[in-house]
């Protein structure tokens, strides 16, 4: 089964480098019409061009594809607006959103600053919402739509001086999680992807040999898996390195205790029976656990 987007329009935020521009380039290789946002910062968020992201169009339409510049700042939400009024205008519809854009402040808990803290979350939690926010009642009417949040295994399982980033990555994969819902009605899928690449966030972080393993196109399947039409909707693709893996987060069968005076040290004594995977599951939704205690509760009281 090919995969091409002929007749699709994207939007790729921080595509003017790194990840990013692969996304682009491959989606513009198999027929999308690309939107290429990036402000054109450092690593930081600092500064801004719009000359990165034009790069990319030049690449794309030397290739004979179609793309457009944007340095709109996501962290800014009519300049968003603004980018999906000029995509409409160029193209009249959107049909994927890569939610791309990102900056890293890495440092311990200790000694990061509020305002790293806050920033990181404003990039990359309040960026994608205001692209999808943006987009969404566009995909609404035409049934359709892609949506791709790019999380991380900073954000799903934690990561030593990334205390902000980890928090916003993790906060992405729950907006995914009750976004698949509420687009389900309408055909617009929302998944999550969690990329292993070097890009020059990581340049500086690692050897060269895992370096040239780790390169941003071999994440790229999984994007474009997630922005086809026969896209899966609710799920964490891990990528890098060729290789390929979906997260879940799960709830264990865990133990029936009871409102009793001394349920605390009940609790304590049997965590690691709680903590017992086997037989785990995925809920749902979020009601999925309320559902297994209620129904937990009750077989108690029936017992």
């Amino acid at each position: 089964m090919s995969i091409d987007f002929q007749g699709r329009v994207a939007i790729v935020t921080g595509a003017g480098g790194g990840l990013g521009k692969q996304h682009a380039l491959a989606l513009a290789k198999r027929g999308a019409k690309v939107v290429v946002n990036d402000l054109g910062g450092n690593v930081h968020g600092e500064g801004g061009s719009v000359s990165a992201a034009q790069a990319v169009v030049d690449e794309i339409t030397k290739a004979g594809g179609e793309a457009i510049a944007n340095g709109a700042s996501v962290t800014d939400f009519e300049a968003v607006q603004a980018m999906v009024k000029q995509a409409m205008d160029t193209w009249g519809r959107i049909d994927i959103l890569v939610n791309n854009a990102g900056i890293l402040r890495d440092k311990s808990f200790s000694k990061m600053e509020i305002a790293d803290f806050r920033w990181v979350m404003e990039v990359h939690v309040m960026g994608a919402v205001h692209c999808t926010k943006a987009v969404w009642p566009i995909m609404q009417a035409q049934k359709y739509g892609r949506i791709i949040m790019t999380t991380s295994s900073s954000g799903l399982y934690g990561n030593f001086g990334q205390t902000n980033y980890g928090a916003a990555k993790m906060a992405l994969a729950g907006m995914m999680q009750t976004l698949s819902i509420e687009g389900e009605k309408y055909d617009i899928r929302v998944n999550a992807l969690a990329p292993t690449a070097a890009t020059r966030m990581t340049e500086d972080l690692m050897p060269e040999a895992i370096l040239k393993a780790l390169e941003p196109q071999a994440v790229v399947p999984a994007m474009l898996v997630m922005a086809c039409e026969q896209a899966p909707n609710r799920t964490i693709i891990c990528a890098g390195a060729g290789s390929f893996e979906v997260a879940h987060i799960t709830l264990t069968q865990g133990v029936y205790l009871g409102m009793s005076e001394d349920a605390p040290e009940k609790l304590l004594a049997v965590m690691d029976q709680v903590k017992d995977r086997q037989n785990e599951s995925v809920p749902a939704s979020g009601s999925g656990q309320g559902t297994l205690e209620v129904g937990k509760a009750m077989a108690a009281h029936r017992g």
